[in-house]
C-alpha cells in the first residue's frame, strides 16, 4: 500500500473532535460529605488560619513536610484506609479569586491523575458558590487534558467530580455543569490545534464543523474554491493558490431560542491556517515551524466556542466566519509583489507572503460588514504576529479595537477566564507604512511594531462597525505545563469568546 493510500485511510478514519457523548459521560456532583467511592480528596488549605479537619493532620506537620500553601503547591498524604488526600494551597485567606481556585484545581488534577472519581472540598470564599465550582471543574478537567488519539497508551479517564460543601447544592451543580461545558470547549481547541496538517486540512475542518453542528444546534454553511471565487474572496484564494489541498471558507451561525430585546447580533471572523510554511517566504526549520499546524487555533477557538452556546442559552446571534487553508509554497504560489482583490475590491500588494493570516481575515471581516441586519460587533481572533508572542510571551494575547466599550467587555471576560490579554494602540501614526504605490495597501509594515501595524491593515476591512481583534500568537502554545494549561496547544481563546458571547451588553457609546 502505498504512503498515499495510507495517508487517504488514515485521514478518513482521523477525528480530532471528541464525541459530544463521549464529552458528557462524566457524572458531576455536589454532596455535604465525601462520597464512598471517591478514590482522591481535594483539600483546599490557606496561608493563613486553621487546616481542613478532613487531611487529619495540623499545620505544624504539613509545614514540617515543605508544604507552604500557595497557590498551585499540592502534596499527597496517603492513608491506610479510604481515598487518598490531596492537601492544595490556595494562598491568603481572604485573598481567594475564582482564578486562583481553578489554579489550585490544576495542581490537584495533576497528583491525581490516575483516580477516576475524585472530590474537592469546597473553600470558603467570597465568590459565589456556582463561580468556585465552575473554577473547580474547568482546573481539573483542563489539567488532565492529554492529546492521545495517535498514541498507543491511553491515559486514565475521569469518571466523576464531586464537590464537598455543606450547603449550596443546586448551585454547585449548576457551576460544575457550565465548567464541563466551558472545559469540553477548550479540549476541542486543543484536539484540533494538536491534529497533524495532514490529517486535519480545511476540508476536513468542514466536516468536523458539519458535524459537530448538528448536535449543538448551530447552523452550517461550506464555501469551496469554486463559490468563493464567486464572491471575490481573493485573500483566501490567493493564500491557498499554492496548496495541493482546497480551501474551505465555513460560515457557522447560532441563535437564540428565546431571543430578547437586548438579544445582540455578533460576527466573529478567524484564522484557520491549516499549516503555515510561510509560503514563498519560506519559514526556517527550527520549533516555531513545527508548532504551525497550529496556526488555526483562532478558527478552532471560535468553532469550539460556538459549539458550547446553546448549552449555555446564550442570548445573541453569533455569526462565526472561519477562514481555512494551507499555506504552502510551489510554483502556483504567490508571490512577492503579487496584488490580491480581496472581497470588497481593495487591492493588496503582498510583500510578504508570511503575512498571509491578514488577507484571509480580510475576505472574513467584509462579508462580516455585509451581513443584514449588521452586527453590533465584530470579534476576530488569529495566530497573526510573532510580535505578540516577543512583546507579551505565552500567558497574553494582544488586543486592539476601535470601540472602547468593547474592549472592556473583552478585557472583563478576560480576567473572570484568565485568558488574559493586554491592550495595544491602534496608532494610526503608522497606518503610513503600509500604502502601497501599486495597490491601495500592502499587507506589511515595517521591522517595528509588527503587532499594531497588523492590526491597522485589519481595521481597514471592518467599515463603521464596532470591532476587536485579538493576537492569540503567544497564548496558543505551552511549553510545558502551567496550571490549567497542559503542554501543548492550549485552546487559548475558546473560553474567552464564551464569557465575551454570553454576558455580552449592547453598545451605546459610538466609537
Amino acid at each position: 500500500m502505498s504512503y498515499s493510500s495510507l495517508h487517504a485511510k488514515a485521514q478518513a478514519a482521523f477525528n480530532p473532535a471528541p464525541s459530544i457523548d463521549e464529552a458528557t459521560r462524566i457524572k458531576f456532583d455536589a454532596s455535604t460529605s465525601i462520597p464512598k467511592a471517591t478514590t482522591c480528596v481535594g483539600a483546599p488549605v490557606f496561608e493563613d488560619g486553621e487546616v481542613p479537619s478532613a487531611l487529619g493532620v495540623d499545620r505544624a506537620a504539613l509545614t514540617a513536610a515543605g508544604f507552604k500553601a500557595r497557590v498551585g503547591d499540592a502534596m499527597v498524604i496517603p492513608q491506610n484506609n479510604g481515598p487518598a488526600l490531596v492537601a492544595v494551597g490556595v494562598g491568603p485567606r481572604g485573598k481567594l479569586e475564582a482564578s486562583h481556585l481553578r489554579d489550585a484545581a490544576a495542581a490537584f488534577a495533576r497528583v491525581s491523575s490516575e483516580h477516576k472519581k475524585v472530590a474537592f472540598l469546597l473553600p470558603e470564599a467570597g465568590a459565589a458558590v456556582d463561580v468556585l465550582a465552575q473554577a473547580i471543574a474547568e482546573g481539573i478537567l483542563l489539567a488532565r487534558y492529554r492529546y492521545m488519539p495517535l498514541k498507543q497508551e491511553r491515559s486514565t479517564p475521569l469518571d466523576e467530580l464531586v464537590v464537598v460543601a455543606a450547603k449550596g447544592s443546586e448551585e454547585i451543580k449548576r457551576g460544575l455543569e457550565r465548567g464541563g461545558v466551558t472545559s469540553r470547549a477548550v479540549e476541542l481547541a486543543r484536539d484540533l490545534a494538536n491534529a497533524p496538517a495532514t490529517l486535519l486540512t480545511a476540508r476536513r475542518m468542514a466536516n468536523i464543523a458539519e458535524s459537530l453542528a448538528k448536535v449543538t444546534h448551530l447552523d452550517v454553511e461550506v464555501f469551496d474554491e469554486d463559490q468563493l471565487a464567486e464572491l471575490g474572496c481573493g485573500g483566501l484564494l490567493g493564500v491557498n493558490a499554492g496548496s495541493a489541498e482546497p480551501p474551505r471558507m465555513i460560515k457557522l451561525t447560532y441563535k437564540p431560542k428565546q431571543p430578547t430585546a437586548k438579544s445582540a447580533r455578533i460576527a466573529l471572523v478567524a484564522k484557520g491556517i491549516m499549516y503555515d510554511s510561510g509560503g514563498i517566504a519560506l519559514k526556517p526549520a527550527d520549533a516555531v515551524h513545527a508548532q504551525m499546524k497550529n496556526d488555526m487555533s483562532g478558527a478552532g477557538a471560535v468553532l469550539s466556542a460556538m459549539t458550547a452556546l446553546s448549552a449555555l442559552d446564550c442570548p445573541h446571534t453569533v455569526i462565526g466566519f472561519l477562514m481555512c487553508t494551507d499555506n504552502m509554497p510551489s510554483g502556483t504560489a504567490m508571490k512577492l509583489g503579487d496584488v490580491l482583490t480581496v472581497r470588497g475590491g481593495k487591492t493588496v500588494e503582498v510583500v510578504n507572503t508570511d503575512a498571509e493570516g491578514r488577507l484571509v481575515m480580510s475576505d472574513g471581516l467584509v462579508l462580516s460588514t455585509e451581513l443584514d441586519p449588521k452586527p453590533d460587533a465584530i470579534i476576530d481572533i488569529a495566530t497573526l504576529t510573532g510580535a505578540a508572542l516577543r512583546t507579551f510571551g505565552n500567558l497574553n494575547a494582544a488586543i486592539m479595537g476601535n470601540h472602547p466599550q468593547l474592549l472592556e467587555q473583552v478585557k472583563a471576560a478576560a480576567e473572570r477566564t484568565d485568558e488574559t490579554v493586554w491592550q495595544l494602540p491602534l496608532d494610526h501614526r503608522l497606518r503610513s507604512e503600509l500604502d502601497s504605490e501599486v495597490a491601495d495597501i500592502k499587507n506589511l509594515g515595517g521591522a517595528n511594531a509588527g503587532s499594531i501595524t497588523a492590526g491597522l491593515f485589519l481595521e481597514e476591512f471592518v467599515s463603521d462597525i464596532p470591532w476587536v481583534h485579538i493576537d492569540m500568537c503567544g497564548t496558543a502554545y505551552a511549553a510545558a505545563d502551567l496550571a490549567w494549561r497542559s503542554k501543548g496547544m492550549t485552546g487559548y481563546g475558546a473560553r474567552l469568546l464564551i464569557d465575551v458571547l454570553t454576558n455580552f451588553k449592547r453598545l451605546s457609546q459610538p466609537h
